[in-house]
């Protein structure tokens, strides 16, 4: 009887080794499934997709840029901005800008009302009615003097007269180009009301908006310590950002090389150039100024924001690459989502060189396969549904 239980243990013990072997070899062969029970695919059609907003990339070779970040500030053009001034002296009548206004170039911003410009304008208009004249009295003595009808003496006296009638008239003119007035406005002098003699227009040198404006009317401005500048006008269609690049960093650093700019604790980005490296150091910080051109027709970059620019200085090329808004972490690893028939597969990649906006993607992915490139956290979630239930 205890021989024939040994013999069942027996028996017993080896098909429970069998069992055990056979469930190893099992749990070693099957798929592993990501921890948690996670699915490794999410199944999502076209549809879904287009209404999780979605955006499809496909992974391929691309030119990643290494970045020099360095701090700034966006300041005006110093090309846009002018000063408006006086050039005589006068009282302002009338202000047709304010603070705030777009300007076109040669728009009218104020008319002064100048004694001043009242006698440059009468010695002009005198000037020029004494040289019309002269210029007839000199072409009648030169067809009598050729039909010997007066001495030569008289032509040539007649002829001096006539250049220096046109020589008073010139300087008159330049008189008034001075002051500022236009050739169109010289041109309609002679027609013009005398009541109009003692204004002057005060136009905008370009077009922008009036970011100052320093006078009220009935002011006295002009000469003996009156102000002079009467409104500065700037035009932030395009904008500049100053950079203080250390001394180490300058040498990367070429007028011509494009640079990403981003506002400071916001999404906002924008392209630009570096158009100016400064040969001079700051005595005291060691940096270099470098001042890069960003373009501004919506004005969103405001004088005064500090921001952060990316200067490539170097760009190398790499076999694959991806958005760097297609990367997610998931459990603790990068991954990214490669489209499938059925939709989509989380695959786990080993990240390389990256700029602001792509990434290298060492391995993980093939050249060729397309992935989520945008809204890919809602993908991440739906790793985070428990799995179907046997």
């Amino acid at each position: 009887m205890f021989s024939a239980n040994r013999s069942a243990a027996a028996i017993l013990s080896v098909l429970l080794a069998v069992i055990g072997f056979d469930s190893q070899a099992f749990a070693q062969s099957a798929p592993a499934k990501p921890d948690g029970g996670k699915p490794a695919v999410i199944v999502m059609d076209d549809a879904r997709i287009k209404l999780a907003e979605i955006e499809l990339r496909e992974a391929g070779s691309a030119a990643i840029a290494r970045r020099l970040m360095v701090p700034g500030t966006i300041v005006p053009d110093a090309g846009r901005v002018a000063h408006v001034s006086v050039k005589l002296s006068g009282t302002v009548a009338e202000l047709r800008k304010n603070i705030g206004d777009d300007v076109a170039k040669d728009e009218v911003l104020a008319v002064l009302e100048s004694r001043e410009v009242a006698d440059a304008k009468s010695e002009y208009l005198s000037a020029k009615l004494s040289n019309e004249l002269q210029q007839e009295l000199t072409a009648r003595d030169k067809s009598l003097w050729e039909g010997r009808a007066v001495p030569e003496q008289q032509y040539i006296k007649s002829r001096n007269a006539a250049a220096q009638s046109e020589m008073r008239f010139g300087i008159a003119r330049q008189k008034l180009m001075a002051l500022g007035v236009t050739d169109t406005e010289i041109a309609g002098l002679p027609q013009a009301p005398d009541g109009t003699l003692r204004s002057q227009n005060i136009r905008a040198p370009i077009s922008g908006r009036i970011a100052e404006r320093k006078v009220e009317a009935g002011t006295a401005v002009g000469r003996d310590s009156l102000e002079t500048e009467l409104f500065v006008i700037v035009d932030l269609s395009r904008v500049w950002v100053e950079l203080a690049v250390s001394s180490t960093d300058l040498p990367l650093v070429k007028e011509g090389q494009p640079v990403e700019i981003a506002l400071r604790g916001m999404t906002e980005t924008g392209s630009g150039k570096i158009v100016f490296v400064s040969p001079l150091l700051d005595k005291e910080t060691r940096a270099a100024r470098v001042v890069a051109s960003l373009g501004n027709a919506d004005g969103r970059w405001r004088p005064g924001s500090f921001v952060t620019a990316g200067i490539a200085v170097e760009r190398r090329d790499v076999t694959v690459a991806v958005p760097f808004s297609a990367v997610q972490t998931v459990d603790g690893r990068k991954a990214v989502f490669v489209r499938t028939k059925e939709g989509f597969e989380k695959r786990d990649v080993v990240l390389g060189r990256r700029d602001g906006t792509i990434v290298e993607i060492v391995s993980g992915v093939s050249p060729g396969e397309t992935v989520a490139s945008s809204n890919t956290f809602s993908l991440k979630a739906e790793l985070s549904k428990p799995g179907d239930e046997d």
